[in-house]
């Protein structure tokens, strides 16, 4: 690995044992933080408890209630119960239940740029759209990360992907990472981290790279990461956390071991139709194709704009006969900020439904679209079943 990515300076920076210029060999880097949510939650206590553990190695632990959101009956109500002991027992924090999805609200309230995260979601990667290093991990290797304060990795190989120009009116950050799966697949990043770069990251909202950072799983990378620049700076002052602020970008005449390019002004409107990720298509070939839902949020889609968007576009219109549009604001502070702004008069005005902020119809707790019809949704993936409904 060339010593001067990102990549490099971060896991230099938390190393334990191994040799970062050997790529492909195992290494041990110290976690700064640590994301769980519920729907791995309970497992982790359990193993936590089973495995008498007494106190946790990782500095910030952080408890999101984002999955297990509907109340069919008392599990899952004990389920977070459950958790709240954990936290409680570990010094963790915990976020309250309709806090909003794991990594927007993180991102919010706890993500540094230049730290490492580890979480047990898939879409930790979101995290660097700040410059953290996030790592999505399953519920055992988080168990030995809190307790040792160590996770081990393979040294991977730096996949650079150099952005110019800037996105026309009506092409979204989503038609970026769904540009990328229909070049590359969703095996495409496999084995690598995406280091993003370019004079086109400039024009780029923090929440634009959150979706594109989110989107990087899906294309198989181990993560993916933003600079740390001054559109993160402000989005941190914003929140009241300028000091956690470290500049984070890469040098001058850096190298990777593979490296593309992508200009934002050739990228148009794109869509995932059935059933993979990237099976992506322009919008203009399946315009006029009927649908049964619209259901706008989830991780991959989970900024103001997003919703407010929509907002505009029904303003003063009717959702049509048959169609179930849902609207699933992805944080607290984003269904704040849309009261605020009008935009969620707009959308239940034209017959939205709206629904907690939290995962719901993104992992089919909730929002599950008829038998036999199709529904448009800005979740991260399309596979079979994910929705609720087995023949979606």
């Amino acid at each position: 690995m060339d010593a001067r990515t990102m990549t490099h300076r971060i896991l230099a920076r938390g190393l334990a044992a191994g040799d970062l210029d050997d790529a492909g060999s195992s290494i041990r880097v110290r976690a700064d933080q640590a994301l769980i949510n519920d729907s791995s939650g309970t497992l982790i206590a359990l193993e936590l408890d089973a495995m008498g553990c007494s106190e946790i190695a990782v500095d910030l632990v952080v408890v999101h209630l984002d999955h297990l959101l509907l109340r069919n009956n008392q599990r899952n109500e004990d389920d977070h119960r459950l958790l709240r002991s954990m936290a409680s027992k570990y010094g963790m924090w915990i976020a309250a239940a309709s806090t909003g999805v794991a990594h927007p609200v993180h991102q919010e309230h706890f993500g540094e740029p230049g730290t490492i995260l580890v979480g047990s979601d898939s879409h930790t990667p979101a995290a660097g759209a700040i410059g953290q290093f996030g790592i999505g991990l399953g519920g055992t290797r988080i168990v030995r990360a809190l307790m040792t304060g160590e996770v081990e990795l393979f040294v991977p190989k730096i996949w650079g992907i150099e952005l110019s120009g800037s996105l026309v009116p009506g092409v979204s950050a989503k038609d970026v990472a769904l540009t990328l799966l229909q070049q590359f697949s969703v095996s495409g990043g496999a084995g690598h981290v995406i280091e993003f770069f370019g004079n086109g990251v400039t024009g780029l909202s923090v929440m634009d790279r959150h979706v594109i950072a989110n989107m990087s799983t899906e294309l198989g990378a181990l993560t993916a990461l933003f600079p740390a620049d001054d559109a993160v700076r402000a989005f941190l002052n914003d929140l009241g956390r300028g000091d956690d602020f470290q500049a984070l970008a890469p040098p001058t005449g850096a190298t990777f071991d593979r490296h593309t390019r992508l200009v934002l002004d050739d990228v148009e409107p794109m869509i995932a139709l059935p059933s993979s990720p990237d099976n992506v298509h322009t919008v203009q070939s399946v315009l006029g194709t009927r649908i049964s839902q619209a259901y706008i949020g989830s991780s991959s889609n989970p900024g103001f704009r997003d919703l407010a968007v929509a907002g505009r576009i029904v303003d003063g219109q009717r959702v049509a006969p048959g169609v179930s549009f849902d609207i699933n604001p992805a944080t607290r502070r984003v269904l704040q900020r849309l009261i605020r702004s009008g935009a969620l008069r707009e959308l239940v005005a034209a017959g939205a439904r709206l629904h907690e902020p939290g995962c719901n119809g993104c992992i089919g707790m909730g929002q599950a679209p008829g038998s036999e019809g199709l529904s448009l949704r800005t979740v991260p993936r399309n596979f079979v079943g994910r929705s609720g409904t087995p023949d979606d």
